[in-house]
């Protein structure tokens, strides 16, 4: 018996709310998870905002996912609603937000150093883990921004437990000349970040959510929530996250975790030409690219029968490979 078709909660959102007409509690007991949150308090004494989900029974837990925003996101508004479509599938989910994103501490918007953030989010990851049994596998899911930060955190060769797979959603492996500041400014980013490296001076060529959303209810939703920053970003921020692509590049075939990509075609906010060399380029055995023909950066802001499609990929891909490690487990 084929199981029950789970649609993505952005369909239940409106214009104004990622929950629609529900409270946040009527709206996790609908979809039968439960939720907690609290702030932890990182190596440089920033208060970070951190959350988690969790499937309600009788749905089993058959493995974590740590979801990973990007540059200007935060984990309480459309990630959670993809949170929360993780969850009812049978994955606990947590997230953080970044420094200077959603409910944590920080600069609005200012990133002038990724691995700071990397290793907030290693740390935070890796306790939520240990809340599970060692067995139970364990996932990075990313959008934007956290598609980079999750690659770097795999690419730490520490004392972590490796991760079961990625995936990577709009990852910003490079940045689309559509979307980089015009010529000359991008050149001389390195030294208005040395004078003046928080000054708003960067000019892109529109704004993330007018250059991300097709449908305008889900691109007012974006706008709608009252954490996100809609400023230019900063000249720091700037050069770090083209520096951050730059590192990348050089470092693709050191990849090796069981890799998704999904992407949509006409993305102009992050190339899709830099994850298919990606894709290429990495030395992952098990690895799988899906380019979405004319769909845009953020994909969950399509119709919903094309958030179907590729968040019906993203699910399915998590499942199988849930039960690949966990039938793994038991041959140990």
């Amino acid at each position: 018996m084929a199981e029950p078709k789970l649609v993505h909660p952005v369909a239940e959102a409106n214009a104004t709310s990622p929950f629609g007409s529900l409270t946040p509690d009527e709206f996790y007991t609908r979809h039968s998870v439960s939720h907690s949150s609290e702030f932890i308090t990182n190596s440089r004494g920033l208060k970070l905002f951190t959350q988690w989900w969790t499937p309600l029974p009788p749905t089993q837990i058959i493995g974590s996912i740590a979801a990973v925003h990007g540059f200007t996101g935060e984990s309480s508004w459309f990630l959670q609603l993809t949170a929360v479509h993780f969850a009812k599938h049978g994955f606990a989910v947590c997230a953080i937000d970044h420094q200077g994103h959603g409910y944590s501490d920080g600069l609005v918007s200012h990133i002038p150093d990724i691995n700071p953030v990397v290793d907030d989010c290693i740390s935070f990851f890796n306790s939520f883990r240990a809340r599970h049994a060692p067995s139970l596998p364990s996932f990075l899911y990313s959008e934007s921004l956290g598609g980079a930060i999750a690659l770097l955190i795999t690419l730490r060769r520490g004392d972590s437990k490796p991760y079961n797979g990625v995936v990577l959603n709009g990852a910003m492996c490079g940045i689309s000349d559509k979307f980089k500041p015009p010529w000359p400014l991008e050149h001389f980013l390195s030294v208005v970040a040395a004078v003046i490296p928080t000054w708003q001076v960067i000019p892109t060529r529109g704004s993330i959510p007018e250059m991300s959303f097709r449908l305008d209810w889900k691109r007012k939703l974006a706008i709608a929530s009252p954490r996100r920053s809609m400023a230019r970003p900063r000249a720091a921020t700037a050069q770090e996250l083209l520096r951050v692509c730059r590192e990348l590049q050089g470092r693709f075939e050191e990849i090796d975790v069981p890799l998704l990509i999904v992407h949509g075609e006409k993305d102009v906010v992050c190339d899709p030409a830099c994850v298919e060399e990606l894709y290429r380029r990495a030395a992952s055995k098990d690895k799988t690219i899906k380019i979405y023909a004319g769909l845009l950066h953020q994909m969950v802001g399509e119709e919903e029968n094309d958030v179907e499609i590729v968040f019906g990929d993203v699910v399915e891909w998590f499942k199988i490979r849930a039960a690949r490690a966990a039938v793994d487990g038991c041959d140990l």
